[in-house]
C-alpha cells in the first residue's frame, strides 16, 4: 500500500472512530425534560419546595438506576409566586421553551384549574398533586384531555369530613368558616354541608373570609353564638392557625375539623394548642409502613420532615415514569395516551386513573387526628 493510500485508510478509520465516540457520547447524553411548577414563595413555599425536591430526588435515583428508556431525566421547575396567571406563563415556558414531556403540580386548585387551554394548545400532560376541586379534569361533563390528578377530589373529601363528623363522632350542629375566593375552599364547603344536611344534621353558621385576611373574630363571634358542636375549616395552614387561635381566645371548645390544607409542621408552630383534638381528612397515614422508605430517604438527603405535599409529587413521578415505560416512548401524547390506564400501586395507595375523569379511583381517606403536635393516624373512612 502506498504512502499516499495509508493516510486516506488511516483519516477514514479516525473519522469513523470518531463518529462512533460522538454517536455513543449522544446516546449516553439523551435528556428527556420533566416540568414542575408551583410555590417557592409565600405561604405555601414550604409544600412547594418539598415537592419540587422530591420530583429531584427522584429524578436522581431514577438516573442513577440507568434512566427513563435510555434517557437522563433532567427537572425544570418555576416558581409560580401563588399567582394564578404567573402560573399559566410557567407552563406556557415550560411547554413552548423547555419543550418537557410531562409536567407534575401544581398543587392549588386555582392555579391547577386555569393550565388547561396551555396544556391541550402544547399537547402535553400534567399530574396535579393536591389539587381536588372536580374542575382540574373535568368541566361541563367533559374530561380535559391533558389534565390529570393523583389525589382524590372534593365531593370525595368533603363527603369523608361530613360522613365522619355525623357518624362516627355523633355531631348533628355544625359551623362551616371557609375562604370564598379560593376554588378549593369552596368546593369543600359545599360538599360538606350537601353530606352532613342529607343525613339529617344541622348546619348552624356559614361564615366566609378572603384569602390574605388576618383577623377572623367578626366571623367566629357569630360562629360562638350559633353553638356548633364541630367547625368545618377547609383551608391552609397559616389561616387555619391564625383563626384556631383566634377561636380558642373567643372561648370557642367546638370541635375543630379540617381538609388536606391542613397538614404542615408550620400548622403545629403556630397553633398546636389550639388545634389539639382536631380533626384532618389526610391522603395517607404518616407512619404507614409504605410510606417510611421515602421518608427516611427524604430526611436523610434534605435534613427535613416530609411535608404532605412530597408524598403525592413522589406517586405523580411514579405514574409519569410508569406511563412512559409502558408506552414505550418520551413523546408527550403517547405519555397522555398511557395516563389514561395507570394502575399502580402508590405509597398513599393503589392509583387506578378513570379515562372519564382522568382521577384516581377507590383511593381511601386517612382521619388523622392532632395530639400534642403530632398527627395520629385514626381510621380509614369512606362515606
Amino acid at each position: 500500500m502506498s504512502i499516499k493510500k495509508k493516510r486516506v485508510f488511516i483519516l477514514a478509520a479516525c473519522a469513523a472512530l470518531c463518529l462512533g465516540l460522538f454517536a455513543q457520547g449522544s446516546a449516553a447524553e439523551k435528556v428527556v425534560k420533566l416540568g414542575w411548577v408551583g410555590s417557592l414563595t409565600g405561604d405555601q413555599a414550604i409544600w412547594g419546595q418539598c415537592e419540587l425536591n422530591t420530583v429531584k430526588m427522584m429524578a436522581e435515583e431514577l438516573n442513577a438506576a440507568g434512566g427513563l428508556l435510555g434517557a437522563k431525566v433532567e427537572v425544570v421547575g418555576y416558581d409560580h409566586r401563588g399567582d394564578a396567571m404567573e402560573c399559566v406563563n410557567a407552563v406556557r415556558r415550560l411547554t413552548s421553551q423547555d419543550k418537557v414531556v410531562c409536567i407534575i403540580g401544581p398543587n392549588a386548585s386555582g392555579h391547577a384549574i386555569p393550565i388547561a387551554s396551555v396544556l391541550e394548545e402544547m399537547k402535553v400532560p400534567d399530574i396535579a398533586t393536591v389539587a381536588t376541586n372536580p374542575k382540574v379534569t373535568v368541566v361541563d361533563g367533559k374530561v380535559k384531555p391533558f389534565n390529570f390528578r393523583v389525589c382524590f377530589i372534593d365531593p370525595y373529601q368533603g363527603a369523608v369530613a361530613a360522613g365522619f363528623a355525623y357518624d362516627v363522632l355523633k355531631f348533628t350542629k355544625a359551623a362551616v368558616l371557609y375562604d370564598v375566593a379560593d376554588d378549593y375552599s369552596q368546593g369543600l364547603t359545599e360538599f360538606f354541608i350537601k353530606t352532613f344536611t342529607e343525613k339529617g344534621g344541622k348546619i348552624v353558621a356559614k361564615e366566609a373570609f378572603k384569602f390574605g385576611d388576618t383577623d377572623f373574630r367578626p366571623q367566629l363571634s357569630k360562629i360562638k353564638a350559633a353553638n356548633p358542636e364541630i367547625i368545618f375549616m377547609p383551608y391552609f395552614f397559616k389561616e387555619v392557625a391564625l383563626s384556631s387561635n383566634q377561636a380558642r381566645e373567643l372561648g370557642i371548645k367546638a370541635t375543630l375539623m379540617g381538609g388536606d390544607g391542613w397538614p404542615s409542621e408550620i400548622l403545629i408552630q403556630m397553633a398546636k394548642d389550639a388545634v389539639h383534638g382536631s380533626y384532618v381528612v389526610n391522603h395517607l397515614d404518616f407512619d404507614d409502613p409504605e410510606v417510611q422508605d421515602f421518608k427516611t430517604r427524604y430526611t436523610a438527603k434534605y435534613k427535613r420532615a416530609v411535608e404532605l405535599n412530597g408524598f403525592l409529587a413522589h406517586d405523580a413521578f411514579l405514574m409519569f415514569v410508569d406511563a412512559a415505560e409502558r408506552a414505550n416512548s418520551l413523546n408527550p401524547v403517547a405519555i397522555r395516551d398511557a395516563l389514561e390506564s395507570t394502575d399502580i400501586k402508590g405509597i398513599t395507595g393503589n392509583i387506578r386513573i378513570n379515562p372519564a375523569t382522568h382521577n384516581p379511583e377507590g383511593k381511601e381517606a386517612a382521619i388523622i387526628r392532632i395530639m400534642d403536635g403530632n398527627y395520629v393516624f385514626q381510621q380509614k373512612y369512606a362515606p
